[in-house]
């Protein structure tokens, strides 16, 4: 683990068609949001043995519908993608490459080369080995951007204020009330990033 975080494993770049884009822009809002966050709005698929059509019925026909229900609400599919095929992270994709999640964790993210296989109601059963060739499965962004230097973003300056006199005659009543209304304000923002952080 300690040689991939310090290696960057360059993998090529996928670049979405205009059909692509198209079945993008279909996705509602949380799952896409979702889907950039675990870098599959761009997957880049491993060889395989089946072709397209014979995965599509594979999908249909075989796979439970716990997993064909997942796999209809993302742009290109959920289940269907290795660590190692994931494609380019939200900021990299929004020109942040100074912000790139592989820059700011320090390296990938290792899946120790494993995956798992679920029986018909989604339990996992056992471990499957994905890559044989000892490559490890992991997502590096897909991005040419340079990832194994020392940058980081550095956080804002605070914002300091001057304490400037008292004015002169301020009700204390209407001044505490104030205060109230920022302590609530204050505690239903907590609230809400709270229930927003439970979405994903």
């Amino acid at each position: 683990m300690t040689e991939t975080a310090s290696t960057v494993i360059r993998r090529p770049q996928r670049t979405l068609t205009t059909e692509e884009r198209e079945i993008v822009r279909g996705t509602s809002a949380l799952n896409f949001q979702g889907a950039l966050i675990m870098g599959i709005v761009d997957p880049v698929p491993n060889a395989s043995p089946m072709g397209e059509d014979e995965g599509a019925w594979v999908r249909e026909q075989v796979w439970p519908v716990y997993l064909q229900e997942i796999d209809r609400k993302y742009p290109f599919g959920f289940h269907r993608w290795a660590t190692c095929e994931r494609g380019t992270c939200w900021n990299c994709l929004s020109g942040r490459c100074d912000l790139c999640v592989h820059r700011q964790e320090g390296g990938p993210h290792v899946d120790d080369n494993t995956d798992w296989v679920h029986d018909t109601r989604g339990r996992s059963v056992a471990k499957l080995i994905l890559r044989p060739d000892d490559e490890p499965c992991v997502w590096w962004c897909r991005c040419p951007c340079p990832k194994n230097d020392s940058v980081t973003a550095e956080p804002a300056a605070p914002v300091e204020t001057e304490a400037g006199p008292a004015e002169a005659g301020i009700d204390r009543r209407r001044d505490g009330a104030a205060v109230r209304g920022d302590r609530r304000r204050a505690r239903a923002g907590e609230a809400a990033d709270e229930a927003q952080y439970t979405l994903f």
